[in-house]
């Protein structure tokens, strides 16, 4: 048994069973070797929490892979324990499972306030003239949001964990003045949540009319992929249920779905490899890095 192996043992014995993070922060070593210890010890039990889904990044090639990450997932989304000691593990996980979800049901809450705040200033009958729906995307629609504090990407300040992904969705017959309207008031409102030490939350979000969506269907470049990606996961927050339909079926309609289907495959497949390979030392730290088999390219900055 090696030494990080017995550290980790005892800490357990110590603690009870630990996420992968709290053994990191336990204990100073290598976050890749951490995990390569939980993962192959015969005294030591590692259980991964919540789903593994579809994300599409320009690091990888084929361009699929999994989320979360297998660090994100060890961190976060594991607990390990003691083999010899099942029982405690079960409970950890129970107890963390539980955490993860309450998580994603305050962000789900927390943006359904948000659209309703910014509609209440917006609408001067404006939604019954004219289609609007607001979608939700990431982590929250998997109930796999977190609050592990990490850095915002524009402003690098610490935020409470998973961002909430909204795309506000309007037909094309609604004048521009409106749509610049609905704009200035969501960045209003996001700005307000970053910043607001109470709430310390990230929203990125979108404003798309009807026809973008329907050009950007075509699935002909990386950054229309990623755009329909989110569509397609994302669930009706509030507004016009309706157009959230016609936007799903014509991602349907355009046989994108057997288009993710294939990437889920390829991902799958590329995460089986990726584990396999950093397990049994076929790659160097360097390699794997540059890689981006770890964690993902948007991660690098937080876990280095």
């Amino acid at each position: 048994m090696s030494s990080l192996e017995k550290d980790i043992a005892t800490l357990i014995r110590a603690k009870g069973p630990q996420t992968g993070l709290e053994i990191k922060k336990a204990i100073d070593a290598d976050s890749l070797f951490v995990w390569k210890t939980c993962k192959t010890s015969p005294g030591l039990r590692v259980r991964a929490l919540g789903k593994r889904y579809l994300r599409l990044d320009r690091h990888v090639d084929g361009f699929a892979r999994l989320s979360p990450s297998i660090l994100r997932e060890f961190f976060t989304y594991s607990v390990i324990g003691l083999a010899e000691e099942p029982e405690p593990l079960v409970r950890r996980c129970t107890e963390v499972a539980g955490r993860i979800r309450e998580i994603s049901r305050f962000k789900l809450d927390l943006a359904e306030k948000m659209v309703t705040d910014i509609m209440k200033d917006f609408d001067d009958g404006v939604s019954k003239a004219h289609r609007i729906c607001f979608i939700i995307a990431g982590d929250v629609v998997y109930n796999m949001a977190h609050d592990v504090p990490r850095p915002e990407r524009s402003t690098g300040r610490l935020v409470r964990g998973s961002d909430i992904d909204l795309v506000a969705v309007v037909d094309d017959t609604m004048p521009d003045a409106y749509v610049n309207r609905l704009d200035e008031l969501i960045y209003r409102k996001k700005y307000r949540m970053l910043i607001d030490p109470a709430v310390n939350e990230e929203v990125d979000y979108k404003i798309k009319r009807l026809g973008l969506i329907r050009e950007q269907a075509r699935f002909d470049n990386f950054k229309y992929m990623v755009a329909i990606k989110i569509l397609q996961e994302g669930m009706l927050l509030s507004g016009s249920g309706d157009l959230f339909r016609t936007i799903k079926t014509t991602i349907e309609e355009r046989g994108l779905l057997e288009r993710f289907d294939e990437f889920e495959r390829l991902a799958k497949a590329f995460r089986k490899k990726a584990e396999e390979s950093i397990l049994y030392d076929d790659l160097d730290q360097e390699r794997v890095e540059e890689m981006h088999l770890f964690y993902s390219a948007e991660e690098f900055e937080e876990f280095e």
